[in-house]
């Protein structure tokens, strides 16, 4: 839809945005934009991000996640959050995540033959992703 200005037809939308006009039927086609600010703000907020000093704790140990891995660490920090953790342990099959809540943030790293005789301190919850692995459909589950 446009309307003329000084002689320019120059686009036009509705006080009520774009969803106005797809709500009262016009005729007028409305563009698709791709994905809402909404969306794309959740989709920030949601994600999961990586220390540098995490970030190196993968590549020393060959530690490579997949995006079903990604999702499953979202989701375990999702139920930590609901839980109003600061910095929590999840367990995904033999990979040890410390995080910190509030910043999304994972702080290390610590893969399973770094595990052994670890002492896990200054945490205040554990989630433990159980049976998690590439042909299994793991569910986080918070203690």
């Amino acid at each position: 839809m446009t309307i003329e200005v000084n002689g320019v037809n120059v686009p036009f939308i509705p006080a009520g945005g774009v969803e106005t006009l797809k709500k009262e039927g016009t005729s007028v086609k409305v563009p698709e934009f791709g994905l809402r600010f909404e969306e794309i703000f959740k989709g920030e907020i949601e994600r999961i991000r990586f220390s540098n000093h995490a970030l190196k704790r993968l590549e020393d140990r060959d530690v490579r996640l997949s995006e079903e891995d990604v999702k499953l660490l979202n989701d375990a920090l999702f139920r930590a959050e609901q839980k109003n953790t600061r910095d929590v342990l999840i367990l995904l099959r033999d990979i040890a995540f410390i995080v910190n809540v509030r910043s999304r943030t994972v702080i290390t790293v610590i893969d399973e033959n770094s595990m052994r005789e670890h002492v896990f301190t200054n945490i205040d919850g554990a989630v433990i992703i159980q049976g998690a692995g590439p042909n299994s459909q793991g569910a986080p589950q918070s203690r």
